[in-house]
C-alpha cells in the first residue's frame, strides 16, 4: 500500500492531499530515510511524522488578562509502526489498529 493512502486509512493525516505535501517537502520519513508519497509499505516499518503546528500560546490560568508562551522545548518526532496494510477503506475504530505508536510524546 502506498505511504500517502496508509496515512489516510489510518487517520494519521486528516486527508491523502496533506499526505502529499508533507511527503514531497520530506517531511515523512520510512525506516529512517526520506520517502515519497508512492512508497510501497510493508508491515512492520516505522513511519516518522512531524509535529502538528502547536498553539504558542496559553491563557494563564492564575492571570487570566495574561498570555504564556507554551512548546519551547524540543520534542521527539512521533513514530509509529505498520501493523496491518488493509485492502480498503477501515472504520474509525479499525483505523488506530494498524499502527502502533513507539515514541509516546512528552508533555
Amino acid at each position: 500500500m502506498r505511504l500517502d493512502k496508509f496515512l489516510q486509512i489510518s487517520r494519521l493525516v486528516k486527508r491523502r492531499t496533506i499526505a502529499n505535501t508533507l511527503c514531497s517537502r520530506g517531511a515523512i520519513s520510512v525506516n529512517g530515510h526520506v520517502a515519497k508519497a508512492g512508497k510501497m509499505l510493508a508491515v512492520g516499518d516505522v513511519i516518522r511524522l512531524p509535529h502538528p503546528e502547536p498553539s504558542t500560546r496559553a491563557l494563564n490560568k492564575s492571570n487570566p488578562s495574561e498570555l504564556m508562551v507554551i512548546g519551547n522545548e524540543e520534542t521527539p518526532e512521533p513514530e509509529y509502526e505498520v501493523l496491518e496494510l488493509p485492502s480498503g477503506n477501515v472504520s474509525r475504530a479499525r483505523a488506530a489498529t494498524l499502527y502502533r505508536q513507539l515514541q509516546e510524546p512528552s508533555v
